[in-house]
């Protein structure tokens, strides 16, 4: 144990009160002369020894005055602290049930946005499985083991591998990879029911030549793109209205119109040439690709590589995010020696103080009762 301001001890000097108080008021004694003795020789008094009256009261102060002044000392427990309960989080899209079994699901929980209980739905979000582990781990008492299921393949990964303060227990399973996660399906086109048959048909073949067999439907006149879909507008004027609000909320739409002044130029043609044009509109994107969209017409829709550019620009690419689950294992983070927890038992000398203070007034008013008897 260990006193955090030493100099508290000084409050020890306040012993001497009660000491002096005891002394003070002793029973006194008054002499009572006799005839008979009046004429004896006086006798050498013996020595007085010094005497406390009601000294378990005595005791009870000293002690109380000793605890006020440990308190004001800041004793220290240092040493190692109980180790906290393991932590155990699942990756969603596992099967919780199967992998606790029939253990206590008290510290369960899913590896998730706010890490809610294994027996509640998993809150969907946007972080990643490195961030939430990141966040997990600064979240968590020191000492308290971890440990994590996740998928094989696992995804999310963000190009670093995850490094902790604390040592991981890492658990992958296996699960298959659909087509859907191993390859993002091309964008789909919605182009007008009245556009020129020409520009359907390039659009046509603009999407048979991502892998699209279908041909894209067509949108009607009064109709708006559904969430997620490319519009094509083969217009050479502005769009509508209700198109520019779809398109500010967040929409994309490829466009035969110019580009505006502050668009900027994403892709070239083989001479060089700008082809396609970016803007930003609110939360949207405006394609503009201005030319007639007709093959026999426009040299550059005629170039084999315009698909691919194409699709690459309306669907870039996402980074690679997918790894094998065991070679992502959490790494123990080199930190620097942790100091020993400290734990100062203030609320126990609390305690001690009420205790002793409440049994010092009962034994006064005890010792005040039986001096006026």
């Amino acid at each position: 144990m260990n006193l955090l301001f030493p100099l508290g001890l000084a409050a020890l000097a306040a012993w001497l009160l009660p000491l002096l108080i005891h002394l003070a008021r002793r029973h006194p004694y008054t002499p009572l002369d006799f005839a008979a003795l009046r004429w004896l020789r006086a006798q050498i008094r013996p020595r007085q020894r010094i005497r406390f009256d009601d000294w378990p009261l005595l005791l009870v102060r000293l002690l109380l005055l000793a605890a006020l002044a440990l308190l004001l000392a800041r004793p220290a427990l240092t040493g190692p602290a109980p180790v906290p309960a393991a932590w155990t989080v699942v990756a969603p899209g596992l099967d919780a049930g199967a992998l606790r079994g029939g253990a206590d699901a008290a510290n369960w929980h899913w590896l998730a946005p706010g890490f809610p209980s294994i027996e509640q739905a998993p809150v969907p979000g946007s972080a990643t499985l490195p961030s939430l582990l990141r966040e997990l781990d600064a979240q968590l008492p020191a000492g308290t083991p971890l440990i994590v299921h996740v998928p094989d393949p696992l995804p999310g990964l963000d190009g670093a591998r995850v490094q902790l303060s604390r040592d991981v227990q890492w658990h992958t399973h296996p699960l298959a990879l659909t087509a859907e996660r191993a390859q993002a399906a091309p964008p789909r086109l919605r182009v007008q029911a009245d556009a020129p048959s020409a520009a359907q048909h390039w659009v046509n073949a603009l999407q048979r030549a991502w892998g699209v067999q279908a041909a894209p439907d067509t949108l009607p006149v009064d109709a708006l793109p559904a969430r997620g879909e490319t519009a094509v507008w083969t217009r050479g004027e502005a769009l509508p209205a209700r198109w520019q609000a779809w398109l500010g909320d967040g929409g994309q739409v490829l466009t035969a119109a110019k580009p505006a002044a502050n668009a900027s130029v994403l892709l070239r043609d083989a001479s060089g040439a700008p082809l396609l044009w970016q803007q930003r509109v609110g939360r949207g994107r405006l394609l503009s690709l201005p030319a007639d969209w007709n093959v026999a017409k426009t040299e550059a829709l005629r170039d084999p590589h315009l698909p691919r550019a194409l699709l690459l620009a309306l669907q870039p690419p996402a980074p690679p995010r997918l790894g094998n689950a065991l070679d992502q294992a959490p790494q123990r983070a080199a930190l620097p020696a942790a100091t020993a927890p400290v734990r100062e038992p203030t609320a126990w000398l609390l305690l001690a103080i009420v205790l002793l203070f409440a049994l010092e007034r009962c034994m006064a008013s005890s010792a005040r009762r039986r001096t006026a008897a």
